[in-house]
């Protein structure tokens, strides 16, 4: 079909445009142009690596610690989501990339074993963030600032401010030198996990829970699977609520799930409602904490009337009784 020379010059387009898509759209790229900024000291136009993943990862960090024990071992309450977030964001580090974070616990006087203690370590991270927060008024700042250390992210917080904008994570840590991509992942998954300790509860507290998060025995196939979510026993036409701010990511129905709405709250946190009798918002909407999105209903697979409620963390489903001190209360009758 084509002559040689064709050929020759269509392979030589492929070659081309795959080197492109590498250097621009992969990590391998992103620490090439880095590297190169840093060499020529130039300004690197790559994005932060947790950018081109799913979710977050890094090596320098692991997951284990990412989710808390039940029950907390202090109420969200008394110290803060932000405080508790930064706590297990950074129990979540290997030691190595845990060093500036300790680091500056020991400059600002907070005691750095006290900052990985279970017990200690929230309250620790909370004088952490209160010693932080004169110089790095933002979350974000903030964060960075525990992570990657104070210079980095006064540097990184003046670039951005010369720039002008918003002062998100993903700006502020384009500015940050080669070699702080873990200090990145961290301060990203801290903000994950101090939305999620945020959110309120989509009906009310008293709510018996009728299956819990975990692996159970599927009540209509009989086999053993994983539950995603908590089921919430309500009567049909409940108000089902919205635990947070956030954007209308999908309304529809299918025979699983029923009627669905998923809602995504930014930071890579997202909520999911199911089996409702009727959906009030639709794809695209913002809505606000606490307004009614749904009613609840019977629809789908499900054997009884029921919300099925599901928290994930970077598209990862997680318990949402890990992140909701409650009186929750569990039934013995269990949904779908």
């Amino acid at each position: 079909m084509f002559s040689r020379n064709a050929r020759g010059l269509l392979d030589f387009l492929m070659a081309a445009l795959c080197l492109w898509t590498a250097y621009h759209h992969t990590p391998a790229g992103a620490l090439v142009r880095r590297g190169a900024a840093w060499a020529f000291h130039t300004r690197s136009t790559a994005r932060p690596l947790l950018a081109y993943y799913d979710g977050v990862s890094s090596s320098g960090v692991t997951t284990s610690a990412l989710v808390p024990e039940s029950p907390l071992v202090r109420p969200i309450a008394e110290v803060g989501p932000l405080a508790y977030g930064t706590h297990l964001a950074l129990r979540g580090l290997q030691p190595k990339a845990q060093r500036p974070a300790l680091a500056l616990a020991a400059e600002l006087g907070v005691s750095s074993e006290a900052l990985l203690d279970e017990a200690q370590g929230p309250v620790a991270a909370r004088k952490l963030l209160e010693a932080l927060s004169g110089d790095f008024p933002s979350e974000e700042a903030r964060l960075t600032a525990v992570f990657a250390g104070r210079i980095p992210a006064r540097y990184a917080l003046d670039r951005v401010s010369a720039e002008g904008g918003a002062l998100t994570l993903e700006r502020i840590s384009r500015q940050l030198p080669p070699g702080f991509e873990d200090a990145t992942v961290a301060a990203a998954q801290a903000l994950a996990l101090t939305t999620a300790f945020g959110l309120a509860w989509p009906v009310p507290e008293s709510t018996p829970i009728t299956s819990p998060f975990g692996y159970r025995i599927h009540p209509t196939l009989g086999t053993r699977k994983m539950h995603t979510g908590v089921d919430l026993s309500v009567p049909q036409g409940t108000e089902v609520h919205v635990v947070d701010d956030g954007i209308v990511r999908r309304a529809s129905e299918d025979s699983v799930n029923g009627r669905v709405l998923i809602i995504d709250h930014g930071r890579g946190v997202s909520t999911a409602y199911c089996h409702n009798s009727e959906l009030l918002v639709k794809v695209g909407q913002h809505v606000k904490r606490g307004e009614i999105i749904a009613h609840s209903g019977n629809t789908g697979r499900s054997t009884g009337p029921h919300v099925h409620y599901q928290l994930e963390l970077s598209s990862q489903p997680v318990d949402p009784l890990r992140f909701h001190a409650g009186p929750h209360a569990v039934a013995s009758d269990s949904h779908l």
